[in-house]
């Protein structure tokens, strides 16, 4: 059958009226769907059971929020390509996980405006320390939503072997490689210490904060931090312990090294409570050992939820945030991420927990530090030249001396 241009071209008319009927019928001027609610769009990083999880707890708070509908974008590995897609085209969500503010902080919403309207308890039932993580220079851009320390994990049979008491909170560097030497046997093929090859550089910093030391000064100079007495002593100890056969370096984390059961000792964060069980460790965590009388630091890996500056719908947004940090949430993201708050902290009795105490203990030790990255103008080169660095000095074809190789970074 054949139809005529006109015919076509009336039915097109047609087709094109309707659709831009529903386009303008589905969304008024002031940003409300026909139902009357709101659309947020929520940007999260996660994947597989996590998804689900948030999922759920989204269809909660939708249910509870009759004139707000929140929609999930999960953007998994590809989510900093997504991030800065969105907002290079100004079509960021309107709220998204954060973590690092140094390099979105010009696409975000302040919200101390959000945060003075609540009362002071609001704002103090977070943990101090991890407002450091989700602000720059003390104007809040991130409500926290989850974090881990750094502990030290040990395993306790190959501290039963040596003959070796468990270590303890309060312990000394000197301590902690008088054990990597004890618990280091070559007939066995077992090594007291394991850490990454190539540092993380953001993570590293938390060695020389417990020294007394930083990557920079509050002005963002190299010069005299980098390369102090302290610094150098800390990046010489682990040198030493590489050089004395009683540490390795991994191409991982340690983890792997770990969970071989041929590693005594490994420093890492929270995700690996769940692996070293399910690989049957037999593990216990101490607080990192302290320089003498200088107290441990850990640097925190913090997430945030945040607010784009270009939302059209703040105040909803907000709302939404508060959910997604609040108690209810706190207690259902339980099984995998340490609560934020000091209410769920105390209700759910974690700090008395053996293991999990033990991270709490880190953050309120670190409180008063805050990273390079969030100080320096260009942290992202200043990662790369000292990552490359580590690798000179701990790399075994390498091995240059620390105070050598850093200075080749602060000139």
């Amino acid at each position: 059958m054949k139809f005529s241009k006109g015919y076509v071209f009336l039915v097109f008319t047609l087709v094109l009226a309707m659709l831009l009927s529903a386009c303008s019928s589905s969304e008024s001027s002031d940003g409300k769907n026909e139902d009357g609610k709101v659309t947020l769009r929520f940007a999260t990083w996660d994947v597989g059971e996590d998804v689900e999880l948030q999922e759920k707890l989204i269809d909660q708070f939708n249910a509870e929020n009759t004139d707000i509908n929140v929609v999930l974008e999960a953007y998994g590995g590809d989510y900093d390509t997504k991030i800065t897609a969105g907002i290079g085209a100004k079509d960021a969500p309107d709220v998204m996980y954060m973590w690092n503010y140094p390099q979105y902080k010009d696409a975000l919403e302040p919200l101390d405006p959000y945060i003075e309207e609540r009362d002071k308890e609001y704002k103090e039932n977070f943990y101090e320390a991890l407002w450091n993580y989700n602000s720059i220079n003390e104007d809040v851009y991130g409500l926290p939503v989850g974090y881990t320390t750094h502990v030290v994990y040990y395993n306790k049979d190959l501290f039963d072997k040596a003959g070796l008491a468990y270590p303890k909170a309060g312990w000394t560097w000197d301590e902690f490689q008088e054990a990597s030497k004890k618990l280091t046997n070559k007939g066995d093929k077992t090594t007291g210490f394991a850490f990454p090859g190539k540092p993380d550089p953001y993570d590293f910093e938390m060695y020389l904060w417990g020294n007394g030391a930083s990557y920079v000064d509050d002005k963002g100079n190299l010069d005299g931090s980098l390369n102090s007495p302290e610094s150098i002593e800390t990046f010489d100890m682990f040198y030493n312990m590489l050089k004395e056969e009683v540490a390795i370096t991994s191409e991982s984390w340690g983890d792997t090294e770990m969970k071989s059961g041929k590693v005594g000792m490994i420093i890492n964060g929270a995700w690996y409570l769940s692996a070293f069980e399910e690989a049957g460790i037999n593990y216990g965590v101490v607080e990192i050992p302290s320089f003498g009388d200088k107290p441990s630091a850990s640097i925190v890996s913090s997430s945030g939820v945040a607010m784009s500056k270009d939302s059209e719908h703040k105040e909803e947004a907000f709302r939404f945030m508060e959910f997604w940090t609040g108690e209810q949430a706190n207690k259902e993201r339980l099984s995998f991420e340490l609560p934020v708050l000091k209410s769920v902290v105390e209700s759910e009795k974690l700090e008395e927990d053996p293991t999990k105490k033990v991270f709490y203990s880190m953050l309120e030790q670190s409180k008063e530090y805050t990273p390079t990255s969030f100080i320096t103008e260009d942290w992202s080169q200043l990662s790369e030249n000292l990552e490359l660095t580590f690798e000179q000095m701990f790399n075994p074809s390498t091995r240059v001396e620390p105070k050598k190789a850093i200075k080749t970074v602060v000139e």
